[in-house]
């Protein structure tokens, strides 16, 4: 038996990258992953990749943007397990380098609302159905960056600094309950998040998404104790 045995995990972002490599990581470890994105052909990638190996998962066809499916999607989850276990928001967007006054509106939007907003919705929705659980654990992924205030970074930055608030007031709401809320910053890893950012590097050289899972894992864990922390692939705790 795994160490997530019967547990029910949702997974945004997960067609690709860190979020896909959780994916099965978890599933490995005996989890039931409901994995979200737009991308279904990905989802569908990842989904043979976890059968594959014995694993089980729901894909879930998902612009987190459209907020309201959020809501329906923790409907259709207490219907069907009643609880959620395990939530990991890592679904995220970059936008563009550039000055502030320069930020088109719609760009600044949707960077907001899928990197903010929507872990919002996501905690809000999902709230109910960690209390259920008997050791509710979420995780948001998060950047450097957020404690940095770098010229340029504009609506990303802002959105992770915004996210680490968010889950620490969190943090702090659910401190009496079995709930534990955390964030992980992993650093530099070879992503298409990445790529975008610094379209000339090799990624050829950096770490896979695989690197990092070991981190997601130990948060997951019913014994974890962390609670509005953030966690470090490199260094531990910030």
């Amino acid at each position: 038996m795994g160490r997530l045995a019967g547990k029910v995990a949702l997974i945004t972002g997960a067609s690709r990258g860190i979020g896909a490599a959780v994916a099965r990581r978890f599933a490995e470890e005996g989890a039931h992953v409901v994995i979200a994105a737009r991308t279904v052909g990905g989802l569908e990638e990842v989904d043979d990749e976890i059968r594959a190996a014995g694993g089980s998962a729901t894909l879930v066809p998902l612009d987190l943007r459209d907020f309201i499916k959020i809501d329906e999607l923790a409907a259709a989850l207490f219907e069907r397990y009643r609880r959620l276990d395990i939530l990991v928001g890592n679904a995220a967007e970059f936008g563009t380098f550039s000055p502030l006054g320069h930020i088109d509106p719609a760009t600044w939007t949707e960077v907001i609302d899928l990197n903010l907003t929507a872990n919002w919705r996501l905690i809000r929705a999902m709230d109910p159905l960690l209390r259920t659980a008997a050791s509710g654990r979420a995780i948001f992924v998060t950047a450097s960056v957020a404690g940095r205030t770098l010229p340029y970074w504009g609506p990303y930055a802002v959105s992770k600094a915004g996210l680490e608030a968010l889950v620490k007031i969190y943090a702090g709401e659910i401190a009496k309950t079995r709930v534990r809320a955390n964030l992980i910053d992993p650093g530099i890893v070879r992503t298409r998040l990445r790529s975008r950012v610094f379209p000339g590097e090799n990624a050829a050289v950096l770490p896979p998404p695989e690197s990092v899972v070991d981190a997601f894992l130990a948060l997951a864990l019913p014994e974890c104790s962390c609670n509005g922390e953030i966690i470090t692939t490199e260094s531990g705790s910030r």
